[in-house]
């Protein structure tokens, strides 16, 4: 399966040990014995899952967490710990967490949960491609037709576009025609839908 599995914990042992069990199963690891040593070797684009400890020297698991988060890396994060607790837990999986496992955690049990995790990954990769092409359509237009798409999206006729933004109902079917042909889409609907992929929702 594609992906690289991000192996992450202050145990030099257990670093061994998982790398080991994931890498009977051709996963590609990488690991790293802090949290951010991992941070500079990931970005947005990254793809695959993190398997991350929670309780670690500098910063923890669940300030990874929000640091993720607050770059825009989706990828599905798996959390271990040996001293895990509800609240905990609770606050890992409010914050997006994929699963949070508790030390020791069986060979079998990690390669289920890794499998899963790269397979939403693969769903959140697919989503991501679809959003950037769709913005990519879009950035076609200029920021006039961007006027008059919005004013039509919101379900406005010609005529009421060409009034709310003081154009001739002829300038604004020109504008029309021009983003359809702009973004290869045949009508409105489709516009609505290429718009709402860009949207990332």
């Amino acid at each position: 399966m594609n992906g690289t599995v991000y192996l992450v914990d202050d145990d030099k042992d257990v670093l061994r040990s998982l790398k080991a069990v994931l890498s009977s199963e051709d996963f590609d690891v990488k690991t790293f014995d802090t949290a951010e040593s991992f941070l500079e070797n990931c970005d947005e684009h990254s793809a695959g899952c993190i398997v991350l400890d929670v309780r670690m020297p500098g910063m923890d698991g669940l300030q990874t967490q929000e640091e993720l988060s607050r770059r825009k890396i989706k990828m599905p994060l798996i959390f271990l710990t040996g001293h895990g607790d509800v609240p905990m837990s609770v606050r890992a999986m409010k914050g997006g967490a994929y699963d949070f496992l508790q030390k020791p955690v069986s060979a079998d049990t990690l390669i289920a949960r890794v499998y899963g995790a790269l397979r939403e990954d693969s769903k959140i990769q697919t989503k991501q491609a679809e959003t950037d092409a769709a913005r990519e359509r879009l950035s076609k237009l200029s920021s006039r037709e961007d006027e008059v798409l919005s004013v039509l999206l919101a379900g406005k006729t010609n005529k009421e576009a060409a009034r709310i933004l003081n154009l001739s109902p002829r300038t604004v079917e020109i504008h029309r025609k021009n983003i359809f042909a702009k973004t290869g889409t045949k009508n409105l609907v489709d516009l609505g839908h290429l718009y709402h992929i860009a949207d990332g929702t």
